[in-house]
C-alpha cells in the first residue's frame, strides 16, 4: 500500500527473505523441544525438592566435584551454571554474529524493531523491581537485572503447547529480541556482576582465544584443536572473576560467518550452531534447569510469607508487567517515529501476546539471582519462587491472549498452504511457521 508519494509504508513485522524464514523455522524446533525439556526438568527438580526425599537433591547440587589447584572444585550446581551455560551462551554467541552479520537484521531497519523492544524490555522491568525494593535495604536492588531477561527455550514451549499459528515473522521477531535480551544480559553480567577481577588471568585468556581465533578464520574445524583452546579460555576467564559464561560468548564472536554471495555451502559458525544447538537446548540448558529450580516451598504460610517479600514481588512485577510495557512501548515508539504500520492482518493484540511470552524469564534471571545475592542464601530462594511465578504467570497470560488468535492465524494458514509457488516456496509466508 504505497503513499501519495509513491513511497512504500514501513511495515513493521513484515515477512523476511524466505531462506531466513526456513533457517528461522530449523532453529525453533530445536528450542521448543528443548524448551519442553527445561520445563520437565524444571519441574522434577521441585517436585523432588519439596519430597520426603528432598535432602539427597541438596545433597547432590551440593556435590563437589573437580581440581582444587585450579580453583575449580566446584559444586555440581556450579558446573551447570558456570560450565554448561557457556555452552548455552556460545551458541547465543554465534547466533547473534550471524544475525548482524548474514541474517537478515544486518539491514538497520529490520534491527531497530527487536533492538529497541529488548531494550525497552529490560529497561522497565529493572524501573518495576527498583520500585518494589528500593526500600527494602540489605542489599534487594542488587537484583536489579534479574526480571529483564528472556527465556526463548521457556517461551516456545510454550508456544508448542498452544500450538499457535502465530506469523512467522512475529516468530522471528520474538527470537530475535530474545537474542539481542541474551546480548544485553551478557554484558550487565560482565559489567555489574563482576565481583573481583584479576586482570592477569583476564590477559592471559586472550592467549587460547587468539589461537581459536586463528583457526576458526583459517575454518579449521578439528575438535582436538579446537577445544583445548576453548577450555583454557573458558577455566581463565573463570578464574579473573568474570563470569565465565562471557568466555562462550566471545568464543562464538571469534567464529567467521559465511554470507550466501560468497561461496556454496554452510560457513563455520552454521556447521557449529548446527552442532551445538541440540546440545545447548537439550543438554546444558535442562541440566541447569534442573539444579536451578529445586527451592523447597515449604507450606502455604511460609510460601505467602515469601510472595509478600519485596524481592520476590519486584521480580513478578517486572516480568509480567515490565515487560509488557517496555516491550509494547517501543515497539508503539518505533512505530510512531518511523510511521510505519504493522503488516497487514496483524493485531496489537499480537504484540501484546509476544510481550507476554519476554515476559517468561527462567535461565539468565535464576543466573543473574545467583549472581547478585550467592547460592543458597535466603534472598535466593525469594529469587527462585520470583521467577517461577512470574514465569507461569506471563505463560498463562500469553497463552490467554494468542489463544484468541489462534483460530483466525489457522484459516490464513489453511489458505496460504495451498497457494504455493510452482518450486512449493509459499508467495506469501508471514503466517505460520515454515515446514519442513
Amino acid at each position: 500500500m504505497g503513499t501519495s508519494a509513491g513511497r512504500t509504508t514501513p511495515r513493521l513485522f513484515a515477512r523476511g527473505s524466505w531462506p531466513e524464514v526456513s533457517r528461522i523455522g530449523d532453529i525453533l524446533r530445536t528450542e521448543t523441544v528443548g524448551g519442553v525439556l527445561l520445563v520437565g526438568a524444571a519441574v522434577l527438580a521441585l517436585v523432588w525438592a519439596n519430597s520426603p526425599w528432598g535432602d539427597a537433591y541438596t545433597t547432590l547440587s551440593n556435590l563437589r566435584v573437580g581440581p582444587s589447584a585450579l580453583h575449580l572444585d566446584l559444586t555440581l550446581a556450579q558446573w551447570a551454571a558456570d560450565g554448561l551455560l557457556a555452552i548455552f551462551f556460545f551458541v547465543a554467541g554465534l547466533e547473534l554474529k550471524r544475525e548482524f552479520v548474514a541474517g537478515d537484521l544486518r539491514d538497520p531497519r529490520r534491527a531497530a524493531l527487536p533492538v529497541a523492544a529488548a531494550a525497552g524490555g529490560m529497561i522497565v522491568p529493572a524501573l518495576v523491581y527498583v520500585a518494589f525494593t528500593i526500600g527494602a535495604g540489605d542489599d534487594a536492588l542488587r537484583g536489579w537485572a534479574i526480571p529483564t531477561a528472556t527465556d526463548i527455550a521457556f517461551a516456545l514451549a510454550v508456544l508448542a503447547v498452544i500450538s499457535t499459528h502465530l506469523p512467522a515473522a512475529l516468530r522471528t521477531f520474538l527470537l530475535t529480541l530474545a537474542v539481542v535480551d541474551d546480548l544485553l544480559a551478557i554484558t550487565i553480567i560482565a559489567v555489574f556482576y563482576t565481583s573481583s577481577l584479576q586482570l592477569a588471568p583476564l590477559a592471559l585468556a586472550l592467549i587460547p582465544l587468539g589461537l581459536f581465533t586463528l583457526l576458526v578464520q583459517r575454518r579449521v574445524r578439528s575438535w582436538w584443536l579446537l577445544l583445548p583452546l576453548a577450555a583454557a579460555t573458558w577455566v581463565l576467564v573463570h578464574e579473573s572473576g568474570v563470569h565465565a559464561t562471557v568466555a562462550g560468548v566471545l568464543l562464538g564472536f571469534a567464529v567467521p560467518v559465511i554470507r550466501r554471495a560468497e561461496g556454496p555451502g554452510p560457513g563455520l559458525a552454521e556447521h557449529f550452531e548446527h552442532r551445538w544447538r541440540p546440545i545447548s537446548a537439550g543438554v546444558a540448558v535442562p541440566v541447569f534447569a534442573f539444579f536451578a529450580a529445586g527451592v523447597p516451598v515449604g507450606g502455604a504460610s511460609e510460601l505467602g510469607a515469601t510472595l509478600t517479600e519485596s524481592v520476590t514481588l519486584g521480580i513478578i512485577g517486572g516480568l509480567v508487567v515490565g515487560k509488557v510495557v517496555g516491550v509494547v512501548g517501543a515497539t508503539w515508539f518505533v512505530q510512531r517515529f518511523t510511521r510505519a504500520q504493522l503488516a497487514e492482518g496483524l493485531s496489537w493484540w499480537d504484540v501484546l501476546g509476544l510481550a507476554l511470552l519476554a515476559g517468561i524469564g527462567f535461565t539468565v534471571s535464576l543466573l543473574i539471582g545467583e549472581l547478585a545475592f550467592g547460592d543458597g542464601t535466603e534472598r535466593e530462594d525469594q529469587v527462585k519462587i520470583g521467577v517461577l511465578v512470574g514465569s507461569l504467570t506471563a505463560a498463562l497470560l500469553a497463552t490467554i491472549v494468542l489463544r484468541l488468535r489462534n483460530r483466525y492465524y489457522r484459516r490464513i494458514c489453511a489458505e496460504e498452504e495451498r497457494d504455493t509457488d510452482a518450486d512449493g516456496v509459499p508467495d506469501v509466508y508471514q503466517a505460520g511457521e515454515p515446514q519442513g
